[in-house]
């Protein structure tokens, strides 16, 4: 493994020295994420593997290049796993791309985003140096914050060789409720929810229907079906059948995402229904938004923009005409910092230049 980054290292100094861009690339898996790519395609799968796992620390080591499914697959024989629901987007997504994607699922919410889960990492920047952040334990903090930049960089920082992540246990037992109710009264009672010791691990409402994922220990879950199926008419899903939604949810490979233009609304949980022309669908208490509109044009990007910005948020393009803009735009403050970032780490600028 030694002797292929060293190969990566080589290729870096070399597009260094070219001032050529490149393209860091595991499977594919999330290549439509982000704008237009370009450069020369640096393939991590080679670089596979798990390095270092031990159950009993909560904790995994893996090289970038490692399916994510191998991952996801050992945790699942120790009873664990990735918490935040990583979206998988196929067998060829690799945990180096989760990272750099920084994409949470269903559970975010109530668990947290890849970021809150980063320990540590190992990173080829632009001038080919292997550079070491945080540690392989939780109560190691050293470069802490400097690992959790890497998730959702998408590459622009440098070649993620890799991270070691904090895994939790699965949970005792999962139950699914659904609810007849519209956009209003959903929104209502996830935010009254929340305040409130209920062991919420997932919501999403659709067309009418509030579907709520409790998660935890038998007696809390118990509880929890009980007291909401009394309290607001929850019906209970069949274990299958949640199943199937939550991870056709966490994918968006549910048929709902099919068509149209694909944007990725994301707002205070507080924040009111948000009118705007196309379909909604609701996530994370209220926090995550997912608007099917008809086109994705300059003009029409705009007036999302400009509703979410006024509910304190932000939009993120994942289908469409990308001339609109993928990302929203960042404050000057912010974009300053971003840049230093960037030159710090990367300073010919050849890391994915396009993708962000």
């Amino acid at each position: 493994m030694q002797a292929i980054l060293e190969q990566y290292r080589a290729q870096i100094v070399a597009a260094t020295e070219a001032k050529s861009p490149l393209r860091l690339r595991g499977g594919g898996s999330k290549d439509w994420y982000g704008d237009e790519r370009a450069g020369a395609v640096l393939d991590t799968r080679a670089y596979s593997g798990v390095v270092d796992y031990e159950p009993t620390e909560l904790v995994i080591t893996a090289r970038c290049g490692t399916p994510l499914a191998d991952i996801e697959a050992l945790l699942a024989r120790h009873g664990q796993m990735l918490a935040f629901e990583p979206p998988r987007h196929g067998e060829a997504s690799t945990i180096g791309g989760v990272v750099a994607a920084g994409l949470s699922g269903p559970r975010r919410a109530s668990a947290g985003a890849v970021r809150d889960f980063v320990l540590g990492a190992k990173l080829v920047n632009g001038k080919g140096e292997l550079l070491n952040f945080g540690g392989q334990v939780m109560k190691n903090v050293a470069g802490y914050d400097v690992s959790r930049l890497l998730a959702g960089s998408m590459g622009t920082l440098g070649l993620i060789a890799e991270v070691s992540l904090k895994v939790l246990p699965l949970p005792v037992r999962e139950a699914t409720l659904r609810f007849a109710m519209d956009e209003i009264e959903a929104l209502r009672r996830l935010n009254q929810w929340a305040g409130r010791p209920l062991p919420l691990s997932a919501s999403c409402w659709l067309g009418g229907v509030l579907y709520l994922r409790l998660s935890g220990a038998e007696a809390a879950v118990t509880a929890a079906v009980a007291g909401l199926g009394a309290e607001a008419g929850g019906v209970a899903v069949g274990e299958e059948d949640a199943a199937v939604f939550w991870s056709r949810l966490r994918d968006q490979a549910n048929v709902w995402f099919e068509g149209g233009a694909l944007w990725r609304l994301s707002v205070p949980p507080a924040a009111s229904a948000i009118i705007l022309r196309g379909e909604q669908l609701i996530e994370w208490g209220g926090a995550q938004r997912w608007l099917k509109a008809d086109t994705a044009d300059t003009a029409s990007a705009a007036d999302i923009r400009r509703a979410v910005a006024a509910a304190g948020g932000h939009a993120t393009l994942y289908r469409g005409d990308k001339r609109a803009g993928v990302f929203h735009p960042m404050a000057p403050a912010v974009a300053r910092i971003n840049q230093r970032l960037k030159q710090a780490f990367d300073p010919a600028g050849i890391f994915n230049p396009t993708r962000t």
